[in-house]
């Protein structure tokens, strides 16, 4: 992540917005409502951007870097957009010695992303995740709720087709 990555631009709708101002009107006032409206606005944009994060900002009268941090915080936030297909590879001991960082590599390649980022077609994003409880499978990958285990670089290829 960090600077270089990609910026998607924000395209929330008109639908969005309006659904947003009604979740932040419906905490307004409640003490400890932020995680709340955080997470309802996740799940009405499908992610943090920071225009979201702006309005909820304006709209509580929180400062902006106040809800940034939250946001950067907690794992359950993202700040890019997801994918239609959520590819994650685990990097946990056994996946990684077993060659899962060959697997993350030929997947950025193939998809022109890095871990964190989406597709621009939004069909794919990619992220790494640690330990997924599967080691008698490494490497594992996932896409979305399919499991993927003992595979390798050369069939990163035949996995992404089946999602074409």
């Amino acid at each position: 992540m960090g600077i270089s990555q990609k910026t998607v631009p924000f395209a929330g709708t008109k639908q969005q917005h309006e659904e947003l101002l009604k979740v932040i009107n419906q905490h307004k006032g409640d003490h400890g409502a932020l995680m709340p409206i955080l997470q309802e606005a996740q799940a009405i944009y499908g992610y943090l951007p920071i225009e979201v994060q702006t309005i909820i900002s304006n709209e509580m009268n929180i400062p902006l870097e106040k809800i940034y941090g939250i946001v950067t915080f907690y794992s359950q936030f993202s700040l890019s957009p997801k994918g239609k297909y959520t590819i994650s590879v685990c990097l946990g001991t056994a996946c990684y010695v077993r060659g899962a960082g060959d697997i993350v590599n030929k997947l950025e390649d193939i998809l022109k992303i890095s871990d964190g980022e989406c597709t621009e077609d939004g069909k794919f994003s990619l992220e790494s995740c640690r330990c997924i409880g599967a080691c008698g499978l490494a490497p594992v990958l996932t896409v979305n709720d399919d499991v993927y285990g003992k595979i390798t670089a050369d069939d990163v290829e035949g996995i992404l087709a089946k999602y074409e």
